[in-house]
């Protein structure tokens, strides 16, 4: 196998599909434009990548792993099998930096890969895409307003939600079992993808660890603003005499602010047209007919395209780590309205959008009435010199191209 002088392995759930499979995509993208070779591991979630790719595991392996967690609440002894075949992939690529990303989703054997990275003794950055590494189970608790992590994680709130134990509560246990693990290899180093998620780590049981924060990046040759009002308006079947609210996602669900949505969509003037993307089959069921939904796509132009003709970005969740979807907008000359929780209130300023308090559905009628008497123009350069100059994955991701460098010297 040829080589360069420097080579990168990134392990993810997915590659160059959903949010950290294109963050993955696009740091192997540009370390390859720095002298690495680039190798990216997945376990589902495909597109075509410019990276060297393995697939971890199968479906079956996948769902024998999500009935341990079901009926066990084993989730992080799983698929041993895959777990060993992509520790001998490791040992043929060899790499000098190993980079991990999404560690939970059914695909990895966390006791395994962790003792053999342990010995393996090369480099390791993780990114913090969530709060799961520093948990006993969830990938995030502030829903919950739970703070056990800070101490022990026990008789855990949410062990019937993501990763689901429908029997067994073994948040003591796994929470023990991480603190033990991802403390064990001295050259780790976990990067929060926002200084909200990095700091919550640094009160953790990672604070032993070096903790610093690189923010998530996107493409601006691809999310640009695009002129093409009227053919993208006729493409998606839209009203062209309204004004367009546009909320994106891949989870719709109730911390993701779907019930927010719908009763927002209740309150909107009639002059206003509420856009949900990501949207299956059968959840439109459950959907207003005032709203109008449109399916999950993989193809980033066309979300370029919808957030153009938008009026407003709307993230009306309640955790995020990072919030990806307002930056895109941003990029495309959009001004986003956000609850000011978790890191979302790191990535709006009043020259890009509003805050409003978390659920206040009143303030985010006013925060639309606000922008809207404004104009989109007024916050048109604003957005645009933001994204310019904070989350252009050519300038940004060069912080891990450095911190790659450094820690190989």
């Amino acid at each position: 196998m040829a080589k360069r002088n420097k080579s990168l392995l990134q392990i993810n759930i997915e590659v160059n599909s959903g949010s950290t499979g294109r963050i993955a995509e696009q740091i192997g993208q540009v370390a390859m434009d720095n002298g690495f070779d680039s190798f990216i591991t997945y376990a589902r979630g495909y597109n075509q990548s410019q990276s060297e790719v393995f697939k971890i595991g199968n479906k079956v392996s996948m769902l024998i792993h999500l009935l341990k967690t079901r009926l066990f609440g084993e989730h992080l002894n799983g698929s041993r099998y895959s777990t060993l075949k992509l520790i001998s992939q490791i040992k043929t690529i060899n790499p000098d930096i190993i980079h991990l990303h999404q560690m939970h989703g059914y695909y990895l054997n966390i006791p395994l890969l962790f003792n053999f990275l342990k010995d393996f003794n090369k480099p390791v950055i993780w990114t913090l895409h969530d709060c799961w590494a520093f948990t006993g189970h969830c990938s995030y608790f502030t829903l919950v307003e739970c703070r056990k992590w800070e101490t022990e994680c026990n008789n855990c709130p949410q062990s019937k939600k993501y990763p689901k134990s429908l029997f067994f509560d073994k948040s003591r246990r796994e929470y023990n079992l991480k603190k033990k693990l991802f403390n064990s290899i001295i050259s780790l180093t976990f990067v929060g993808v926002s200084d909200w998620v990095a700091n919550l780590a640094k009160l953790s049981f990672l604070s032993q660890n070096k903790i610093t924060s690189i923010y998530n990046c996107i493409d601006l040759n691809i999310f640009n603003p695009k002129d093409n009002r009227l053919d993208i308006i006729a493409k998606y079947g839209l009203e062209k005499d309204k004004k367009f609210l546009i909320a994106s996602g891949t989870t719709w669900i109730k911390s993701k602010g779907l019930d927010d949505y719908i009763l927002l969509s209740e309150m909107l003037p009639t002059d206003f047209q509420l856009i949900l993307v990501g949207i299956n089959d059968s959840l439109s069921k459950n959907i207003p007919s005032k709203i109008k939904c449109i399916k999950r796509t993989e193809s980033q132009i066309e979300l370029a395209e919808l957030y153009s003709v938008a009026d407003i970005l709307l993230c009306l969740s309640y955790q995020e780590s990072f919030g990806l979807t307002p930056i895109e907008a941003m990029a495309c000359g959009t001004p986003s309205i956000v609850y000011n929780n978790t890191a979302l209130s790191e990535m709006v300023t009043d020259k890009t959008g509003i805050k409003v308090e978390t659920g206040n559905l009143n303030a985010v009628i006013e925060a639309i009435k606000h922008i809207t008497n404004k104009g989109k123009g007024f916050f048109f350069q604003g957005c645009l010199q933001r994204a310019e100059e904070l989350y252009d994955m050519n300038k940004n991701y060069l912080k891990y191209i450095d911190l790659y460098n450094k820690l190989l010297k």
